[in-house]
């Protein structure tokens, strides 16, 4: 599939004068647009002609209509509470220029190649959406963000961070970077330099060993970590397990003879689970040092009595006081407002995020959408524009500028130590290390 280059200008048209042809004159637009155009009696605003994305138009007392894939079926709370809190953010933004906007009911995205694809298929078959918040993981996002850059949606997560789907940080796409995608989650090569440089310089180890599924997500944070970690001079054994894998005897016997000091576990709590429960069983691996990767900030995970111990790096959380600038709600506000209207605390880091994420997409629709009577009409190239022109937004994460991948998060995080498996509310966790962006602090 043809990755489309977010950069290159739309082609201009003529404009009737010496020299360019009359058909130039006449917009190309999708079918369906017609059609809708037809019904509706509408006209396209002149300037709006010729968007080689498409436009999309909200007829009189029409809902604007975005979606959310997030996974609604399984990996703790992760994904319903994100949906929540995207209905939290539509609720505080309110209507855009006399257009109410619909979430529609939410698409299970899974945490699959195949959910995030069947998720994007159906989203593609209503021409009348124009964004989508999701996908709760990256390798759901791998195959849904091509289907949605083609069909010139776009895509912004509040929790992928493979960094495929972004950049290298230094200027190079992603293998699985196409234009349309966003993120206001962080890129996963800050966790790898914050979880190498806190393994060397804090902890003091020099031979580790980093366990990956072969998911985008795994796989990504582990590669990123064993190449800092052999910057700073240590050694990196790289160990493989499948989903779904209860035994890790085997695995783990293979590990203890490289005799690590330290293992990184950037894996999904199932996994990490089997692990840190049969490490015990293993010679060899009593002294070692866990560090868990985000996808551990888990209740159930930090519940487990052989937790104890480890360290597990972790979103930035505290944001009582930030203010997202769009609604004027504080991280306070969208936890109590949470509170109040799903009685209970919200059920995973990712929320603050999903929230963000929600109104970097209706800032953007409020900026770019032309109102002509009671019609409404949004150019999808320059929604685009909009998300990848966001800079120091004040969200409730912190400052947010987009870069021209998609990533737009603060590159914040931090380690905190776990050593009582009754506390699980991370938020309760000793920091022991922070990451803010470039700097360190101890």
């Amino acid at each position: 599939m043809t990755k489309i280059d977010s950069r290159r200008a739309a082609p201009r048209r003529g404009n009737g004068g010496a020299g360019s042809s009359p058909l130039l004159r006449w917009p190309i637009l999708p079918l369906s647009l017609l059609f809708s155009l037809l019904l509706s009696g509408a006209c396209v605003p002149q300037n709006m002609v010729g968007n080689p994305l498409g436009t999309v138009v909200v007829g009189p007392g029409e809902d604007i209509q975005i979606r959310t894939a997030f996974v609604l079926s399984s990996i703790g709370e992760l994904g319903s509470s994100t949906q929540r809190a995207v209905a939290l953010a539509l609720d505080d933004y309110g209507p855009i220029k006399g257009h109410k906007v619909t979430m529609g009911a939410g698409l299970d995205s899974l945490c699959t190649p195949e959910g995030g694809t069947a998720a994007a298929q159906t989203v593609i078959g209503d021409r009348r959406v124009v964004g989508v918040i999701g996908t709760s993981c990256s390798a759901a996002a791998v195959k849904a963000s091509p289907i949605l850059s083609e069909a010139g949606l776009v895509l912004i997560s509040a929790s992928n961070t493979a960094p495929s789907l972004t950049s290298d940080l230094r200027g190079n796409a992603g293998a699985d970077h196409y234009a349309g995608y966003y993120r206001t989650s962080n890129n996963d090569l800050y966790e790898a330099e914050a979880v190498a440089e806190f393994a060397h310089h804090d902890l003091h180890l020099h031979d580790m060993a980093v366990f990956h599924d072969g998911d985008p997500y795994t796989s990504g944070l582990a590669n990123a970590f064993a190449t800092a970690f052999e910057q700073r001079d240590g050694s990196v054994t790289i160990a493989t397990v499948n989903k779904g894998q209860t035994d890790m005897i085997a695995v783990l016997t293979e590990i203890a003879a490289a005799n690590p000091d330290g293992l990184f576990l950037p894996l999904f709590p199932d996994e990490a689970g089997e692990i840190i429960r049969q490490m015990g069983q293993v010679p060899g691996l009593e002294e070692v040092v866990v560090i868990g990767g985000s996808a551990l900030v888990d209740f159930e995970f930090l519940a487990i009595p052989e937790s104890e111990g480890m360290y597990v790096a972790s979103p930035e959380l505290h944001y009582e006081n930030s203010v997202n600038e769009a609604t004027g709600k504080s991280g306070g506000d969208l936890a109590a407002a949470y509170r109040e209207k799903y009685n209970e605390a919200p059920g995973s880091v990712y929320v603050a995020p999903a929230y963000d994420a929600a109104t970097l997409l209706l800032r953007a629709i409020e900026e770019v959408a032309v109102a002509q009577g009671d019609t409404l009409y949004i150019d999808r190239a320059r929604l685009r524009e909009a998300l990848t022109g966001t800079a120091k937004f004040s969200g409730i994460i912190g400052e947010l500028t987009c870069d021209e991948f998609g990533d737009c998060g603060t590159g914040h995080l931090r380690i905190v130590h776990h050593t009582d498996s009754t506390i699980t509310d991370v938020e309760e966790l000793e920091i022991v290390y922070y990451h803010l962006h470039d700097e360190h602090h101890h």
